[in-house]
């Protein structure tokens, strides 16, 4: 990212451009937390175990020098205790390589965690560009990383010079003691000096890791149309969704449409509304609405109905309470249990009179009080 392009970054980078960073192997990493753990990890494995694995380093000094006679001579058998004395002492600094590369490994976790990504290892050309090579060597971070290397060559130098300088007459003394003592002696101030250095680089990571973290973020931030590109991405245009809408909604008609014939009466507003029921006695417990519309879908609706013989009645109150309260599929509220009876009571005496070829009976009239009772929503009954 250009370094004049980040004005125009004025947007914290999103979820899904953290993860596409995450997956081209761009995560927060500061080298210094690395180089502080796996010190500090050196110097307390050194002083934990540092008396024993002198001792086994003695034994195999011991070992190696008391190989004499025919053994000597014969080339495979000075070979095979080569081996042997190479395997003892690997086994020996096993304990302290372990905490070590424990320490290495676990020092990623608290800056971005691990991450492997195969785009990283990929072959790009631009790491190769002498052009942009030269720009990299005078951006602000190789700045950055310049001092900071300046900052711990002068920082740990000078906690080496001073400890080496209270330590002198110690390390002269190591000349006149014995072998086994001189080793652990030296073992243990080798583990304070790089106790001293883990100091001085935990003090330099302190300040890197929020400089990296930083940073990272610096690099990830967007811009507002780039924020907005990503949202058109990733949740659709709103052309495409306007158009999948009116898709999923013709479709919803026509399965509605095609509930209509099993209805047992359709509520009219007479023209308005129209809202289909359905109610069997012996599978619901109340009337269902499988269907319900409003002016052109209403019209359809009474089409679908008058032509599938399905009674048609005017009742505008109780119409407009059962299209605005009651969803399809769902059963009836208790409050309108009165007002649809009496519907279907009307239903069923309409038939009767046209099956023994009488006058129709006179419709119903329902209270207009009945549209307040539906105010109190939609009933709790199953659906389909």
């Amino acid at each position: 990212m250009a370094e004049n392009d980040v004005a125009d970054r004025t947007e914290s980078a999103t979820p899904k451009r953290l993860e596409d960073a995450r997956k081209r192997g761009q995560v927060p990493r500061s080298p210094e937390l690395g180089a502080a753990a796996v010190t500090m990890a050196t110097a307390a494995a050194l002083m934990a175990l540092g008396s024993g694995l002198v001792g086994q380093m003695a034994d195999l000094m011991r070992r190696g020098l008391s190989l004499g006679g025919p053994r000597v001579l014969d080339e495979g058998a000075a070979l095979d205790a080569f081996a042997a004395f190479m395997l003892d002492g690997l086994l020996g600094v096993a304990p302290v390589l372990g905490l070590v590369f424990l320490a290495a490994l676990a020092a990623p976790m608290a800056l971005g965690g691990w991450n492997f990504s195969a785009e990283a290892l990929g072959f790009k050309f631009e790491r190769i560009d002498p052009l942009a090579g030269l720009g990299r060597m005078f951006s602000l971070r190789s700045w950055v990383e310049l001092a900071k290397s300046l900052a711990k060559f002068c920082g740990v130098g000078l906690v080496v010079v001073v400890l080496l300088w209270n330590q002198t007459d110690e390390i002269l003394q190591l000349s006149r003691a014995a072998p086994a003592p001189a080793m652990a002696h030296s073992l243990w101030l080798s583990a304070q000096a790089l106790l001293a250095m883990a100091g001085a680089l935990v003090a330099i990571a302190a300040i890197d890791v929020p400089y990296q973290v930083w940073q990272h973020a610096r690099q990830l931030r967007m811009t507002r149309e780039e924020v907005r590109q990503e949202h058109r991405e990733s949740e659709g245009s709103p052309e495409v969704k306007g158009r999948i809408r009116q898709a999923q909604q013709a479709l919803a008609r026509r399965r509605m449409m095609a509930d209509v014939p099993t209805a047992t009466v359709v509520v009219t507003n007479p023209t308005h509304y129209a809202v289909a029921l359905r109610y069997d006695e012996g599978r619901n417990g109340a009337p269902v609405l499988v269907a319900k519309g409003a002016d052109e879908v209403a019209a359809r609706i009474r089409e679908v109905a008058t032509a599938s013989g399905v009674p048609l009645v005017s009742a505008p109150p109780l119409a407009r309470v059962l299209f605005r309260n009651v969803d399809i599929g769902v059963e009836i509220p208790a409050a309108l249990y009165v007002a649809v009876a009496q519907v279907l009571t009307y239903v069923m005496h309409l038939r009767a009179a046209a099956g023994a070829g009488l006058a129709p009976p006179a419709p119903p009239s329902i209270d207009p009080a009945v549209e307040s009772l539906g105010r109190q929503g939609p009933a709790a009954g199953g659906g389909r």
